[in-house]
């Protein structure tokens, strides 16, 4: 199909100007700045481009920016449609304008043969325009010593694999993986983890729900808590809470470290996934430094929130929020450009579950909003910055030709109102997931549609 969107704000990793686009068959043809703000304005280019009789859609003056790239996302399928599905997965991520989407295997059974990823990725594509990737686990069924899922695996295809959710307890496992990953170009994502300093702060995350749970204090819903339970109690749980934290904050920084060595060794490519600490940031701009072939995201949540106090401090996520410096240091990474890319983590669970104590946020409808916010509204980066982060540096990492207004790029657009004010209100996501620390705050801009030229 033709189409020409015109009367739009472009705004990608190079350009934010006055503008259209056209496009052919779902490829962007030439991209035209200046003023063209009346139909009969695109129409004349239109017939000068070659593109007299397209689709003419008026952007309105909204930012029309290529369609985000999550490196990062949960579908929960299959196996666990009562958290997700794909219907309304899919529907979350045109919702918050992700066009491209990876999607971990941790899910029942866990996906770790490339038949099984075909399987999904083929549903997904019959039900969206938007491009997903499965990835396939490190090894079978996280069981921590098979890599031959790996064999069969092609970059085209795969670009990326994890054991999502967990790391891969044995460095030499670890290594033989990336050994193969790295012979084929196939980038190895890391949920950095030390499963052991994992194990001992489980204990006193487990003490916490119970404390709460023994005091009606649900863990999936961030109020404060009622003036009926005792301080002694509050301070019980936050104790707990924080020593828990510290002690993944340590398994966070070690695994990083390794996982980034192990990197180098095997030469392959290394994605640190929701990087959460100061101490890991650095380990990864000290190994860019050095020259190994790393890329690190960043989620919204860990950019939006502290969780060293009540109420988030009961927010429970993977890896935890972090510290007011913690905070800090990721924000100044994406400025100085240490980090790579947002990845939602798109997590979501059935409210049960979050009562119980399952870690993750519904993300996906909230992260260029909650991004926007923080870094455009309150900390100063452009709008092409947040694009680049959003956009052009996961594509990249994926080896996509898509995530700029560029000709021969993908026709996939998000179209974004930069200045309206809205607040976060669960109960209306299109995800099934309906628990997020940010229900109820206001953020600026919002995503008003997706595009598929």
């Amino acid at each position: 199909m033709d189409a020409v969107i015109y009367n739009a704000r472009l705004v990608d990793a190079d350009i934010d100007s006055e503008g259209a686009v056209f496009c052919r068959d779902g490829i962007i043809c030439s991209v035209h700045m200046g003023s063209f703000r009346r139909r009969s304005d695109a129409e004349k280019l239109a017939a000068v481009v070659g593109i007299p009789r397209g689709n003419f859609i008026d952007a309105e003056g909204l930012a029309l920016m290529p369609s985000f790239v999550d490196m990062h996302a949960h579908f929960r399928y299959p196996g666990q449609t009562q958290k997700e599905d794909i219907d309304s997965a899919l529907a979350a991520a045109e919702n918050g304008g992700f066009g491209t989407l990876v999607l971990m295997p941790n899910t029942n059974p866990v996906v770790s043969s490339s038949s099984l990823a075909k399987s999904i990725m083929k549903e997904c594509s019959e039900k969206s325009r938007a491009t997903v990737f499965q990835t396939v686990s490190i090894t079978k069924d996280f069981g921590g010593t098979d890599t031959s899922a790996i064999d069969d695996l092609s970059r085209d295809e795969f670009p990326v694999i994890s054991e999502d959710g967990h790391d891969v307890a044995s460095a030499a496992v670890m290594l033989e993986a990336m050994e193969k990953a790295g012979k084929k170009g196939i980038v190895v994502a890391c949920h950095c983890e030390d499963v052991e300093l994992a194990k001992a702060a489980r204990p006193f995350r487990q003490a916490a729900l119970r404390l709460m749970a023994d005091n009606g204090i649900p863990a999936g819903i961030f109020d404060e808590i009622p003036g009926s339970v005792p301080e002694s109690v509050v301070s019980e749980i936050d104790g707990n809470l924080s020593r828990a934290n510290s002690l993944l904050a340590l398994a966070e920084d070690a695994a990083t470290e390794r996982n980034l060595e192990i990197g180098a060794l095997a030469h392959c490519h290394v994605h640190i996934c929701h990087c959460s600490t100061k101490t890991s940031m650095d380990a990864v701009r000290n190994a860019k430094a050095r020259g190994i072939d790393c890329s690190v995201e960043v989620t919204p949540h860990h950019l939006s929130l502290v969780g060293t106090e009540e109420p988030n401090i009961r927010a429970l996520v993977n890896p935890p929020l972090r510290s007011v410096e913690d905070r800090r240091a990721l924000i100044e990474a994406l400025r100085d450009g240490t980090a790579d890319c947002i990845g939602t983590d798109h997590a979501p669970h059935t409210m049960e579950d979050k009562a119980a104590g399952s870690p993750g946020f519904t993300g996906l409808e909230t992260a260029f909003a909650a991004c926007h916010t923080v870094l455009c509204a309150e900390e100063g980066f452009s709008l092409s910055r947040l694009s680049e982060l959003m956009s052009a540096n996961p594509a990249a990492i994926l080896g996509l030709k898509s995530g700029r207004l560029r000709p021969g790029f993908a026709a996939s657009f998000s179209l974004v109102d930069t200045r309206e004010e809205w607040i976060v209100r669960a109960a209306e996501f299109k995800s099934k997931g309906k628990s997020t620390p940010l229900e109820g705050k206001k953020l600026v801009g919002r995503v008003k549609r997706m595009i598929y030229c």
